[in-house]
């Protein structure tokens, strides 16, 4: 299967969040492709540092605003027709379920809501990005598309599950009744450069760790598991469900499954760091086992990652390595 290019030169893009880790190397895609590109973002997790080197470009506008308040009106770059709008909004780490569960619920709502809006006056296709914790503590693995989830409606990680679980449910209400060209990714563990280092991820508090001469602090017994993906293969997921007409969800990630014991000492030796593994208590609802089945996206889209868990982690302890000193 092959996806041609549906996006490039001269099509208006909208990506919120687009300061943010994943929506800001999103955005160096599509300006290398050529589109125009509008990134929405109030800054609460994002950074203007991880969009800094495209501020003097002409095809690029950085716009600060938080989508759920709906979209500005004063500003020239949001009056034009988008072309395509991507949904990256919203905080996405465990301490953020715990600091802002507030904006994580209104962002995944009304903000959705105020998109979704845009793109049938638009006539936009819409990228709406969800979560591998739609699925919550899954009973079934690896989880497919069709598995309905094992979801706590009220625990501490609700307000970033539910919202997107009701994100999803917009968009695809927004697809059936109104005629919305719409699509649906669900986004599974992912790192790489612009990560936060302490946002509570494991990857980046591992690495931060690792590179103080820390320990590494392991929840549980750390036999819990989970697919990591470097954003490069994200990424290239992401743009070619969106060049495709096919509507998902999409599962969108790979397939190297790792514990967390294993990971923390694949770290401390990616890093040649002296730093000792220590376990600490397991938070709520933390799920027990995560890895996409892929059939669909390798089916659909021809998706397929490319990029080894040794390489990507290299890659990644380089950046915070540069970033810590």
């Amino acid at each position: 299967m092959k996806v041609a290019e549906r996006f490039g030169p001269g099509h208006r893009v909208l990506v919120t969040g687009g300061a943010g880790f994943v929506p800001s190397h999103l955005v160096d895609a599509l300006i290398a492709r050529g589109c125009t590109v509008v990134a929405l973002d109030n800054f609460v997790t994002g950074s203007k540092e991880n969009v800094a080197h495209l501020l003097d470009r002409p095809t690029f506008t950085l716009v600060e605003a938080d989508i759920s308040d709906g979209l500005p009106t004063h500003h020239p770059a949001l009056a034009e027709r988008f072309d395509a709008i991507l949904h990256m909004a919203s905080p996405a780490s465990p301490t953020d379920f715990a600091q802002l569960p507030v904006e994580i619920l209104r962002v995944g709502s009304v903000g959705t809501l105020h998109l979704l809006d845009r793109a049938v006056a638009d006539g936009a296709r819409f990228l709406m990005a969800s979560t591998s914790e739609a699925y919550g503590d899954p009973k079934e693995h690896p989880q497919r598309e069709t598995y309905w989830g094992n979801v706590n409606p009220i625990g501490v990680r609700s307000v970033y599950d539910e919202a997107k679980r009701f994100s999803e449910a917009a968009t695809m209400a927004y697809h059936r009744y109104r005629g919305l060209d719409a699509a649906i990714v669900r986004i599974f563990n992912t790192y790489g450069p612009r990560m936060r280092p302490d946002d509570g991820r494991a990857i980046p508090t591992f690495i931060s760790q690792a590179l103080r001469g820390e320990p590494l602090t392991v929840h549980g017994t750390g036999n819990q598991t989970r697919s990591i993906c470097f954003v490069e293969d994200l990424v290239r997921g992401i743009l070619l469900l969106l060049d495709s007409t096919e509507t998902g969800p999409v599962n969108c990630g790979t397939e190297h499954e790792l514990t967390m014991r294993q990971l923390a000492e694949l770290i401390v030796s990616l890093s040649d760091s002296s730093s000792q593994v220590t376990y600490i208590t397991r938070s709520a609802d933390d799920p027990e086992m995560r890895r996409p089945d892929l059939t669909l996206a390798r089916e659909l889209l021809g998706y397929e990652p490319t990029v080894a868990p040794e390489d990507g982690l290299r890659r990644t302890i380089e950046y915070f390595r540069a970033r810590l000193g």
